[in-house]
């Protein structure tokens, strides 16, 4: 048997027509008794046959067996082909085709030689010379052998060199067979394994003339071409652990850090929840970190020495509690809380002024055609007026604005703006409409729309003030009674605003009682800004009552203090006045002890 490594053979056989039947018989006998002497199969010698003439058929490629007797069977089913001899066109298939990976060659980086074995009886009638190089190029080592008639410069120009070794001439098909056994122990040669001191650390594998060293699996060949180096599986950063990659002969395994295990998938690593044990006795939480865990209290509580049990501590010192006048600690929280007189605003931080509270205000104003388009103008500065009255915010006073002649449109309702610029604005930009004064279908959509939570309304529940001030110029074109008296049932605190032409009767009906505190009257619309002096909209309600008239929430809390002044120059002045008088007492009565000593004298 042939003792050298695997090998990749092409039989390249020539059956022109100048080849006679029983010629073709002694080539296969030849293809037969080299196969014969190979080791045969998938990991060892491959064998391929292909034939030519003035086309190339393939009788089997690489990878169709791996057995010798499948192997002769298909020799001797072969039919020549009897036409010209195109040996050229045959190198460039076995080169293109017979050679490549697809049909069963090994990929050339395993370095198992590529052997075409060409069997020939005349002159080729293509050029070979050529496609020739290009195949020894390519790798394929190429064996010339020539019969009878064979030309002996086309087989040295298809050989691979050294060409005494790789070229053979033979003077007849009938000595064919004997010089099959020659072929042989050129193609096998020696076991150079056996013959030389390979140096090989792991395994040596001889070729023809040669061997190469490889190495056991999980290892790479150095550079020295003999040594053997563990091949590192985690250095190409492929290995995908999150922790740890380990290699091992050619392989890896993903390993965790201190505290974690690892995952289902063998990659991923998961913290130790040592908390989970049950017997950390934390009061208030535990918290797992790698290699153990700590307790931690809840937000007010501080971490007492024994690491366990958790305190109260004084949050208003520790947060941020942006509390107007003064924040209040409390177990595990806090409050804010406003001076003696003031309100805590919706937000638990800011005190309303004044004792004031916040409502939700609509404005309805008229956008008639006899209103016309100056004095509309200053409708809009009349309603700005208003507006700087107001803390405007989302928590405190929400506006809305609407508009109505023929038809009602809501300029903006009560959530769209939060504060007081962003309205002023929007009223800047509202656009008169004309036409008609259907003041009562105005108060119907301001009832059923303008104060619904969906436009803005904050729940009856909050206890919110719902304000509606309606501005009109003139008499409405329909009833306005029905919808004023449903405003005002459903909790509406109603204010009527007249210019000019509009109606006493109409406007006594919108307002919500006292009528005299909820209605204002102007003749001409340059002298109604007067009228925003009337209304305390979110101003004192308490300092507000009674007689007194309150026009803006500065003079309220001017009041206050000119109160609070006041009482105490009084207590003041009553204390003086006190003293000066026991002191003129206690004079009077020295004057009448001295005026009796006088008198006693004489």
């Amino acid at each position: 048997k042939c003792r050298t490594g695997p090998l990749d053979i092409v039989f390249v056989i020539d059956s022109s027509r100048s080849v006679r039947p029983f010629e073709f018989e002694t080539m296969r006998r030849f293809m037969m008794d080299i196969i014969g002497n190979l080791d045969v199969g998938p990991n060892a010698t491959r064998v391929g046959v292909i034939q030519y003439s003035s086309q190339v058929q393939n009788i089997f490629s690489l990878k169709t067996f791996f057995t010798r007797a499948d192997m002769e069977r298909a020799i001797n089913s072969i039919i020549p082909l009897a036409q010209g001899t195109m040996t050229g066109l045959a190198i460039q298939y076995a080169m293109n085709v017979a050679f490549t990976t697809q049909e069963g060659a090994r990929p050339l980086h395993k370095r198992i030689p590529r052997i075409a074995i060409i069997v020939t009886d005349g002159r080729p009638q293509d050029r070979v010379t050529e496609v020739a190089t290009q195949a020894r190029n390519a790798g394929i080592e190429i064996y010339a052998v020539g019969i009878q008639r064979a030309d002996m410069n086309s087989l040295r120009a298809m050989a691979s060199p050294p060409l005494e070794e790789h070229v053979f001439l033979v003077e007849s098909f009938e000595l064919i067979q004997q010089f099959a056994k020659q072929f042989q122990d050129k193609l096998c040669g020696v076991d150079m394994c056996v013959e030389r001191e390979h140096g090989c650390q792991h395994s040596c594998v001889s070729t023809p003339g040669s061997f190469y060293c490889e190495c056991n699996p999980g290892y790479r060949l150095n550079v020295d071409g003999k040594t053997c180096s563990p091949i590192d599986a985690c250095a190409d950063g492929r290995h995908g652990c999150q922790h740890h990659c380990v290699s091992v002969q050619g392989s890896y395994s993903c390993r965790c850090r201190p505290g974690y295990y690892l995952s289902h998938n063998k990659r991923s690593c998961t913290m130790i929840d040592y908390c989970s044990f049950g017997n950390h006795s934390c009061q208030h939480e535990c918290v797992s970190i790698p290699n153990g865990h700590y307790c931690r209290c809840h937000s007010g509580f501080t971490l007492q020495p024994d690491s366990k049990s958790c305190r109260a501590t004084d949050l208003c010192n520790g947060v941020d509690h942006g509390c107007e006048f003064k924040c209040v600690s409390t177990e595990g929280s806090y409050h804010c809380v406003c001076p003696e007189g003031q309100q805590l605003q919706a937000d638990g931080k800011t005190c309303s002024k004044c004792g004031a509270g916040h409502v939700d205000l609509v404005m309805v104003i008229d956008g008639s055609k006899s209103v016309r388009p100056q004095n509309f103008e200053l409708v809009k500065q009349f309603v700005n007026r208003i507006v700087d009255l107001l803390e405007v915010s989302p928590h405190g006073t929400r506006v809305g604005l609407v508009q109505y002649s023929s038809r009602v449109r809501t300029e903006f309702p009560l959530n769209k703006y939060h504060s007081a610029d962003e309205i002023k604005k929007a009223v800047m930009d509202v656009e008169y409409m004309e036409k008609g004064t259907m003041t009562g279908l105005a108060l119907k959509h301001m009832v059923e729309h303008s104060f619904s939570e969906l436009e803005g309304a904050r729940p009856l529940s909050h206890n919110i003030p719902r304000i509606g001030l309606v501005f009109t110029d003139g008499r409405s074109q329909d009833d306005i009674s029905e919808w004023a008296r449903r405003a005002k049932e459903s909790g509406i605190v109603m204010f009527a605003v007249g210019v000019g032409k509009a109606v006493e009767e109409e406007l006594r009906a919108i307002a919500s009682e006292p009528v005299e505190q909820h209605f204002s009257y102007s003749a001409d619309f340059t002298t109604m800004t007067h009228l925003v002096e009337n209304f305390s909209l979110n101003i004192c309600p308490e300092e507000g009552k009674g007689e007194t008239e309150i026009r803006s929430p500065c003079e309220c809390e001017a009041l206050v203090q000119f109160q609070t002044n006041t009482v105490a120059i009084l207590q003041s002045l009553t204390e003086k006045n006190i003293l000066w008088a026991r002191s003129l007492a206690q004079m009077t009565a020295r004057l009448e002890d001295l005026e009796k000593q006088i008198a006693n004298k004489k």
